[in-house]
This record gives structure tokens, C-alpha cells and sequence, in this order.
């Protein structure tokens, strides 16, 4: 396969989130939104990845100033998703192979997806293909538009859909493959000839197929995977459905969760098998919690906190789990909050 390069879209503002904080680096259970987006194309074996900002990019750099495999790209204008991409001409000099177009407001990804994004556009040699899915209230979505053989015809934006197209559930959430090849080419006809005066990557299917060149979309994204984070509600929901996902890989593993209504486990934790976590309680990310324990209820493990094996936890706010040490480590000494 060839290699594969990611743009990922993240210069835009918290306007609907109404924060002075980028929208990427709003925590999702206990990471920046964009951490999971990063995680996912690495997973999916990218091999570059390019990061586009903007507004505010000094805090997003900087809170990923670790990591050494990030090209950064200033959208100094926010011109639309294809400005976006153009910008990156740069960036992208001299690299031949695929380039995933996806947007960093969307943390629910699974690297899964991306690679039969790609294992898709390989086989078929398309210019671009689309990872969609079928929403039951496709609302606000753009509409995927296919013709009698069900190739893609065009990407219809909700605003600009007729009533039959609104009908429509299958829709575009935002993962784009292109090749490389020409990619840049087909970048220069797009125009801002819209009511928002801005590019629209999506109007690159209709570029494409107008040149003659292979354009495909596949339904390879699940329903829940599409919820993208505009707003504090999206942010509550995307929350609920990641914590969903972390407590059932946790109790897949061997953990009892004992009503996980009310247990909230952050991302980037570790717990060992049969401990059990009782109601109220609450694990940090970076905290490892050994074999066999007991928390709560009522327990609050802060971030990066170090349990041992064989240990009861009981109520620990933020005030007395400082006895556990600088690095939140129990002891046998730290009697408040510990149960023997």
C-alpha cells in the first residue's frame, strides 16, 4: 500500500462552545479531543501527519510540543475545509501516496475506519473516496448523492438539499482520502462562489468527476462514530459515549463496575484485574491501580496517582488525598481515605 499522509483540520474556533480554548484541546475524559484523533491515524499506520491551525495556535503547539512526528500548518484565514487543505501544498511537497483529509473536533474516530478507508481507495485507484454512514436523523449533515449504478454523483450540504435529497440518510461525516497526485490541481478550481464566500472541500467531488477522475464513497463509519463537537451539549454527549466505551474495555478486561452511571474512569488509566469500583468514584488519567482493589465508594483518584495492589479506597476528596504524596502514591501510612 502506499504510504499515507493526514491532514487534520483544527484551526477552528470555540464560537458555538463559547471559550476563549481552541475547540481541539477541550477535554474528552481526561485528553485534548485532538489526542484521539492523532492516536487513531497512528494506529491506522499514517505516516505523516500535518495538523492545520489557527486561531490560538500557540496553546495547541504547545500542548502537543512532545510529540516530534507533527508538521504544523498555519491557516492564517479560515477560508473554509479546501483552503484548509490548500494550504498545506507545502507541507506535502515531494510526498506520493494517499492523503485523509479528517476533521480534529471528532474523537469517537477508530483507526479501524481509516484503514479500510484506505484499503478501499488503494483497490479501487480513485482520486477520492469518502467514509460515510447512515444516520436515522441526518440533520445539519450534507447528503451523499449517488446515481442509478450507486456511484457517487456529489456531497449535498443540508441548506442546499431538495426535498427528495433531504430524504436522504446516508451523509457525509468528514473522512476524506485523496491521491496525491493531482490533488493540488484539482485544489485550484475551487472557488468561494457560495452564500459564505469560503472553499468547500466537498465541492472537490464534482471537480473530479468533471476531469475524468475516479471518485467513490463507501459506508464505513458507524452511527456513532459521527458525532462531531460543536457545542458544550455535543461535548457532554461525545463524553458519555467515550466513558461508555472505556468502562466496557475495563470490564472487559476483569474490572467490576459496579454502576457505571455514576463511575467516570478518564482516558489513559489503568486498573488491574478483579478490582472493583463501587458507586461515585472517580480514576484519573495516568493513574495505575494494581490487581485486586477496592475503591469507594465515594473514591477520587486524582490524575497520576499510584495504587497498589490489595488496596481499599474509600472517600477521597481533593484535600485529603494529598496525603497520598506528590505523585498521589499510597501508603501504608496515608490513613485518611484508606481502608484497611
Amino acid at each position: 500500500m502506499k504510504p499515507t499522509a493526514a491532514v487534520i483540520l483544527a484551526a477552528g474556533k470555540s464560537t458555538r462552545m463559547k471559550s476563549d480554548l481552541p475547540k481541539v484541546l477541550h477535554e474528552v475524559c481526561g485528553r485534548p479531543m485532538l489526542s484521539y484523533v492523532l492516536d487513531a491515524c497512528r494506529d491506522a499506520g499514517v505516516e505523516r501527519l500535518i495538523v492545520v491551525v489557527g486561531d490560538r495556535r500557540e496553546l495547541v503547539m504547545e500542548t502537543y510540543a512532545h510529540a516530534q512526528d507533527i508538521t504544523w500548518v498555519h491557516q492564517r484565514e479560515q477560508n473554509g475545509t479546501g483552503h484548509a487543505v490548500m494550504v498545506c501544498r507545502e507541507a506535502l511537497a515531494g510526498f506520493a501516496g494517499h492523503v485523509l483529509v479528517i476533521a480534529g473536533d471528532m474523537p469517537l474516530i477508530h483507526s479501524s475506519t481509516l484503514q479500510a478507508l484506505q484499503a478501499e481507495h488503494e483497490q479501487a485507484g480513485r482520486a477520492l473516496t469518502l467514509a460515510t454512514t447512515v444516520l436515522d436523523n441526518p440533520a445539519g449533515y450534507g447528503r451523499i448523492t449517488r446515481d442509478e449504478n450507486g456511484d457517487l454523483v456529489a456531497i449535498v450540504e443540508h441548506k442546499d438539499c431538495t426535498p427528495e435529497q433531504l430524504a436522504i440518510h446516508e451523509v457525509n461525516p468528514s473522512y476524506y482520502c485523496f491521491d496525491r497526485a493531482g490533488l493540488f490541481e484539482a485544489l485550484d478550481k475551487l472557488t468561494a462562489a457560495n452564500s459564505q464566500g469560503e472553499y468547500y472541500i466537498t465541492d472537490m467531488v464534482g471537480i473530479l468527476r468533471r476531469e475524468g477522475l475516479g471518485t467513490g464513497a463507501i459506508h464505513a463509519v458507524p452511527q456513532e462514530d459521527a458525532l462531531g463537537i460543536n457545542s458544550r451539549i455535543d461535548l457532554a454527549e461525545v463524553n458519555r459515549v467515550l466513558q461508555n466505551r472505556i468502562q466496557h474495555g475495563w470490564m472487559d478486561r476483569g474490572v467490576t463496575i459496579t454502576d457505571p452511571g455514576t463511575t467516570w474512569i478518564e482516558s489513559g488509566a489503568s486498573i488491574g484485574t478483579d478490582t472493583v469500583l463501587y458507586p461515585f468514584s472517580f480514576v484519573g488519567s495516568g493513574t495505575v491501580v494494581g490487581r485486586s482493589c477496592r475503591l469507594g465508594p465515594f473514591a477520587y483518584l486524582r490524575r497520576e496517582a499510584r495504587v497498589p495492589a490489595g488496596t481499599t479506597v474509600g472517600p477521597i476528596t481533593e484535600r485529603s488525598s494529598r496525603v497520598l504524596g506528590s505523585r498521589g502514591v499510597v501508603t501504608g501510612k496515608a490513613r485518611a481515605g484508606v481502608l484497611r
